[in-house]
């Protein structure tokens, strides 16, 4: 009887330290539905299409107040591949070299779709902000979109 009793005691504790296939592949299972999960919440590299809108709104914006601080007439031009800004100075545009306000390129798969069938449009903010006329801008990239408000009073809006 000592025999079978030893053989029981070591079968029992044997057990006790390892995992059940069952219970390993429920561990697989938990670790695989985590990772696609993380996966699919991850932001796009390029960003949202509304953080780009946003981001060429703060620009439009900040055009908008050098206008008026510096009592010289600032334009934005805008094409469907990206959009810079000009200053009027000696009665010639020039372009603007400061950082925020640099020629740029929209992101990889974006595309604005421009009210003006040349495929450009010109914005020009007067010494007072005011807008020398109304625009909107819609940025699409996949099948998100955002459009860009820009009014003859100077405001700038983000719908989307």
């Amino acid at each position: 009887m000592i025999p079978s009793v030893v053989g029981t005691e070591r079968s029992r504790s044997v057990r006790a330290n390892g995992f059940t296939l069952v219970e390993l592949m429920v561990v697989i299972t938990v670790i695989g539905l985590a990772s696609a999960i993380a996966v699919w919440s991850l932001p796009d590299r390029r960003g949202r299409v509304t953080d780009e809108a946003l981001r060429f709104a703060a620009r439009v914006r900040a055009a908008h107040d050098v206008a008026v601080v510096e009592a010289s007439p600032v334009s934005i031009w805008v094409t469907r591949g990206g959009y810079g800004f000009d200053r009027r100075a000696d009665g010639a545009w020039s372009p603007m070299t400061a950082k925020p306000l640099r020629v740029a390129q929209w992101e990889d798969g974006t595309q604005a779709t421009i009210p003006d069938a040349s495929g450009r449009v010109r914005i020009t903010f007067d010494v007072t902000g005011l807008a020398d006329r109304p625009v909107e801008l819609r940025l699409t990239r996949d099948r998100a979109s955002s459009i860009v408000r820009i009014g003859a009073d100077g405001t700038v809006r983000v719908d989307g």
